[in-house]
């Protein structure tokens, strides 16, 4: 299955949970090939991104997708 399926169906399964956007998420973006997506996900605090998780892994785990977070601290953000 691609992965563009399997993102689309995950948003759909976070969507019906009422968390396709969590408290806390300022900015989310996925890119690259339809056979290779990533995600970027910038939330306010720690403690948002950890509850978010709570709903987030079980849906990613019942497509087989084993997430593999990298978390780091913003240094800067700046918009239109």
């Amino acid at each position: 299955m691609r992965r563009s399926r399997s993102y689309d169906k995950v948003l759909r399964r976070l969507e019906a949970a009422g968390s396709l956007i969590p408290p806390g998420q300022i900015y989310h973006v996925s890119y690259g090939s339809r056979d290779n997506l990533q995600v970027i996900n910038v939330y306010d605090s720690q403690q948002s991104l950890d509850a978010f998780g709570k709903t987030l892994l079980p849906a990613l785990a019942e497509m087989g997708i084993t997430a593999q977070p990298e978390v780091q601290e913003v240094y800067k953000i700046m918009t239109s």
